[in-house]
């Protein structure tokens, strides 16, 4: 049951570990916003945007909502925005070590 645990786990961190997913979260932290707003608030296209909202979408991250032609999409619930919030407080504490950091393991 561990292994299971860990491997949902690991599942869900992914999707908080590309820049273009957290660009996203910050541009939804505080509201709804439209994919078109979304887009803009991360200088991006509408395809990879796209395919990163599916992403955090399928990990549980966040939800989308359709009103008349449009997609908005907002933070699942409000310990998702506690958790990025948790995130700033603690690379302020460790933001050195975290820009130092050469170990990046892949896996």
């Amino acid at each position: 049951m561990q292994a299971v645990a860990i491997d949902v786990k690991t599942k869900f961190i992914r999707g908080f570990s590309d820049k273009t997913r957290l660009q996203i979260l910050e541009s939804i932290r505080e509201g709804e916003k439209s994919v078109s707003q979304i887009v803009e608030a991360v200088q991006g296209n509408q395809s990879n945007v796209s395919q990163h909202l599916a992403c955090l979408k399928g990990c549980g991250i966040i939800v989308g909502r359709q009103q008349g032609k449009y997609m908005y999409y907002s933070l699942r619930n409000e310990q998702i925005r506690e958790l990025l919030l948790l995130f700033d407080t603690v690379l302020e504490q460790i933001h050195d070590e975290t820009v130092a950091c050469d170990n990046h393991i892949v896996g």
